[in-house]
């Protein structure tokens, strides 16, 4: 199975991708000369980790009618220098959670799908290639 994405620059500091049926658009913060419109594609990169390890964290939890009022899942992104060298995940979960589901729950949000991919170490490649075609 494939994704394709196509990537459009909209003007200014901004650039969209379209991807399945969805236009996902960002901008760069006013700081760096963009109009803050929308999260700078970083942003995203991190809110893709920790809103796909919630994902999990819900789908185990509804399994099972456990409620997720007052869980927290909360990501710190750890740097050495400028290089990116640890993702954190925390969750919170508040008093009453079934103690029977804590590690269940902490390997549930381990799945994600999105850390696999980062984990799995995939070969990048980028190349210019004429307008007309499409690979």
């Amino acid at each position: 199975m494939d994704l394709e994405a196509t990537i459009t620059f909209p003007g200014g500091k901004r650039v969209d991708a379209e991807l399945q049926g969805r236009t996902i658009p960002t901008d760069q913060p006013i700081a760096a000369g963009g109009q803050g419109t929308a999260p700078e594609p970083f942003a995203l990169f991190a809110a893709s980790i920790g809103s796909c390890a919630g994902y999990y964290v819900l789908a185990f939890c509804q399994s099972r009618q456990i409620p997720t009022r007052g869980i927290v899942l909360r990501e710190r992104l750890r740097y050495e220098d400028t290089r990116l060298a640890a993702v954190e995940l925390c969750l919170e979960l508040p008093d009453g959670f079934p103690e029977r589901y804590r590690e269940a729950v902490i390997r549930a949000a381990d799945t994600c799908k999105v850390k696999r991919a980062i984990e799995a170490r995939p070969l990048f490649v980028v190349r210019a290639v004429p307008a007309s075609h499409h690979e």
